[in-house]
């Protein structure tokens, strides 16, 4: 079953978190700024300035330059958990929020500036994880009639279309840079995995082959990286990712091959649910934390 950390449970996670940046070539770390509060998945805007993270259930822009944090007005849209993505002109984000009639998530879209959401997904739960190089079409992890598996829909709304079909949860969607992949993650053979298919959902292929649980593959801007977290073999079950676990960042090329290490941290749920690359290659955001007494 996929789990998501919805807002106001979230909160309730006696934590401090770190947002930190990583030199994907040296592995050198700096910490950007210390909450004393949960945020999550970070996003690095296309113009280098800002990331976009959330904490208690609205989005925030944090300033690279000033340290400054600023909420993301959203009208309605106030219960948002760790899946946002910013489309590629940058001039919306797309989320997925708890709606209050039932508590579960639907993919929603409103100004990067702020502004009032539209709705993308009457159907729930929704979790959203990519939006095309095009700017036309949303990829997420869904459950229907029982299963989880990835979708796509026009932008604006319309009819879904079924990707996955194989058994077990089939989640984190990412188009590659040029919209002819979607990278995610599957648990049909047993761990969680990275894999890789056409953008209609054919020619499926298992891209990590390993003895860890390996989460939301993210590409880099320039399609050659790949970027995900993987979770120890035995501190998870393969279809779960909580928080507050030992994880690794890692590194793998977009045609496959062995992975590296980039980071070893306390971690998972939250710190890297969203494409976090910047935009010029060099580096990761992520978010590290830390239990309190």
């Amino acid at each position: 079953m996929k789990r998501l950390i919805e807002p106001r449970k979230a909160e309730s996670r006696n934590v401090t978190s770190v947002l930190e940046t990583v030199d994907v070539i040296s592995g050198e770390r700096s910490t950007l700024a210390v909450f004393d509060y949960l945020i999550e998945a970070p996003n690095w805007t296309s113009d280098g300035k800002r990331l976009i993270y959330n904490s208690q259930g609205r989005l925030y822009g944090f300033d690279l330059e000033t340290g400054d944090s600023i909420v993301i007005e959203s009208g309605y849209a106030n219960q948002c958990n760790n899946d946002h993505v910013l489309s590629p002109d940058n001039s919306r984000v797309a989320v997925s929020h708890h709606t209050y009639e039932d508590g579960e998530s639907r993919i929603y879209t409103f100004p990067l500036q702020g502004g009032e959401p539209t709705l993308v997904t009457p159907m729930a739960p929704s979790y959203l994880h990519g939006w095309s190089p095009d700017g036309s079409t949303l990829a997420y992890c869904a459950e229907r009639n029982g299963e989880y598996d990835i979708y796509t829909i026009p932008v604006n709304g319309g009819l879904e279309t079924q990707l996955t079909d194989a058994a077990g949860l089939n989640d984190g969607p990412e188009y590659s840079p040029d919209g002819k992949h979607i990278w995610f993650n599957s648990v049909r053979t047993g761990l969680m995995q990275v894999w890789r298919m056409n953008a209609d959902g054919g020619d499926q292929v298992q891209m990590t082959i390993d003895e860890s649980n390996n989460w939301f593959p993210h590409v880099s801007p320039d399609g050659e990286s790949v970027a995900y977290i993987a979770y120890r073999k035995d501190d998870v079950a393969p279809g779960d990712h909580p928080p507050n676990k030992h994880v690794e960042i890692r590194i793998l090329s977009a045609s496959g091959g062995n992975s590296r290490t980039l980071v070893e941290l306390f971690g998972g749920q939250g710190t890297l649910n969203v494409n976090s690359w910047s935009p010029d290659n060099k580096q990761l955001a992520f978010v590290s934390y830390r239990l309190k007494d």
